[in-house]
């Protein structure tokens, strides 16, 4: 069977096809570790999951590497305003983004580099660029020189005013060109700092994925895959010092990358009050509601996050448990629907429509199996059934699901005073009940 993926390289969905087919090799940006993951942190660990669990399936080998960045000018920043230290702070939030992305399912990467074991990777690179003529050295740091490389902004498509307007960085006076970009600066006493032939100093952020994906991919490899908002500067700029580096015609064969995330209708943001992190979410949520969410959407397509939506989630997952109870398994094989909308650049709302199909036939087995290879219903029926939110306050699901039927039939037995009562009561908690001709349903106000 065919995979078929869309490459932001080419803006086209290609037939995959890597360039070793006894071994696949893929990496993906991960996170920076200052803070919490919030739900958009989220999106592309749970797409690249479900990825890397049918590359397994498809192919005999595969090496997924996610890095994590731990020397970067937020976290610095995060300990100027905290006073915690550097180290702290980059092993709390670590351990935090692995137990949150555990919760959601996801496992582990094969590989997962941290960026400050890989300090002199970074600086051989960047002498070999200096070497090449495609970096130089200006007032203690070194900058990649774009014009050195006729074909920057192949990723990005944009012209060259759009690169200079998007690089998002001041343009300094030692830069040769406004479209350069820092592979080396100077770090002062404060600061986390490395010896190298250009002074103390730290990397920039581009260089660090670049060396950490040669160590362990090699010069060229098959997928390179992230957020949509990493296209430009971050990807744009590793590829280009990765293939002047490595004088190869790739860096990664394919790229793909994953659709914005928006939150309650609005884009994300903490002074909107609807930016969400993992952390809190998994407070009043499962899991596997909150990632089953996340794949309702086609990873390429911009995605509204709600509550409601995890809500549904949740409320679907209870009906498949219930189907398979904990006397199936998932020992058949998983539905060809499923895998050939996987096949199709990883079609999860197709995959999960099938799935729906799976449930409504009542074949268990077969949801089960399916469900496994896009991560879900990993727990028996038992654990899941036992779940409850540990937000303080938080209504779980299945209590607001009982409620409603107490209010049902208090309606029915004309107790209208009670069922006022609940319906005020959950208004109370935030939730907002809807009667339709096919019954009551709620959701967030």
């Amino acid at each position: 069977m065919s995979l078929f993926i869309h490459n932001t390289l080419s803006r086209t969905k290609e037939v995959f096809a890597p360039l070793d087919t006894d071994h696949v090799r893929m990496y993906v940006c991960g996170p920076t570790v200052y803070d919490y993951a919030h739900i958009g942190n989220a999106r592309p660990v749970v797409v690249f999951d479900v990825l890397s669990r049918l590359l397994r399936r498809l192919y005999p080998k595969l090496t997924y590497v996610r890095n994590i960045t731990d020397v970067d000018d937020k976290i610095n920043e995060a300990s100027r305003l905290s006073g915690e230290n550097i180290r702290s702070i980059t092993e709390r939030t670590a351990k935090a983004f692995h137990d949150d992305m555990l919760a959601l399912g996801a496992l582990p990467p094969d590989v997962e580099p941290r960026a400050t074991d890989h300090i002199d990777q970074m600086i051989i690179m960047i002498e070999t660029l200096i070497a090449d003529g495609n970096a130089y050295e200006a007032d203690g740091h070194v900058l990649f020189s774009v014009p050195s490389m006729a074909q920057y902004g192949q990723l990005a498509r944009h012209s060259r005013d759009e690169l200079i307007a998007g690089a998002r960085v001041d343009v300094a006076p030692y830069k040769k060109d406004p479209c350069d970009f820092v592979l080396w600066k100077p770090s002062d006493a404060d600061l986390p700092g490395w010896d190298s032939p250009w002074g103390r100093g730290r990397p920039g952020w581009h260089i660090e994925c670049s060396a950490m994906a040669k160590v362990y991919l090699g010069e060229t490899f098959d997928i390179h895959g992230g957020g949509q908002d990493l296209i430009f500067p971050h990807h744009e700029n590793e590829m280009a010092q990765s293939r002047c580096a490595n004088h190869s015609d790739i860096m990664a064969k394919y790229w793909m990358h994953n659709g914005y995330l928006m939150s309650e209708g609005e884009k994300m943001s903490k002074s909107l009050g609807n930016f969400y992190t993992v952390h809190d979410l998994l407070d009043e949520f499962p899991g596997q509601a909150i990632r089953l969410a996340l794949l309702q959407t086609h990873y390429r397509q911009p995605q509204d996050f709600t509550k409601n939506s995890i809500s549904e989630a949740r409320r679907t997952l209870d009906k498949w448990y219930r189907i398979i109870g904990d006397g199936q398994n998932s020992h058949e094989d998983i539905p060809s629907g499923i895998i050939d909308a996987l096949c199709d650049d990883l079609n999860t709302p197709k995959a999960i429509a099938e799935l729906h199909k799976l449930a409504a036939q009542g074949q268990g087995g077969a949801l089960k199996a399916g469900a496994s290879i896009m991560g879900l219903m990993f727990q028996s029926a038992e654990d899941w059934a036992a779940w409850q939110p540990a937000a303080s306050g938080a209504l779980d699901a299945g209590v607001i699901d009982g409620l409603i039927v107490e209010r049902t039939e208090a309606r029915q037995n004309r107790d209208f005073d009670r069922s006022d009562e609940i319906r005020d009561e959950l208004n109370a908690q935030g939730i907002v009940l809807e009667d339709g001709p096919d019954g009551t349903t709620w959701k967030y106000a």
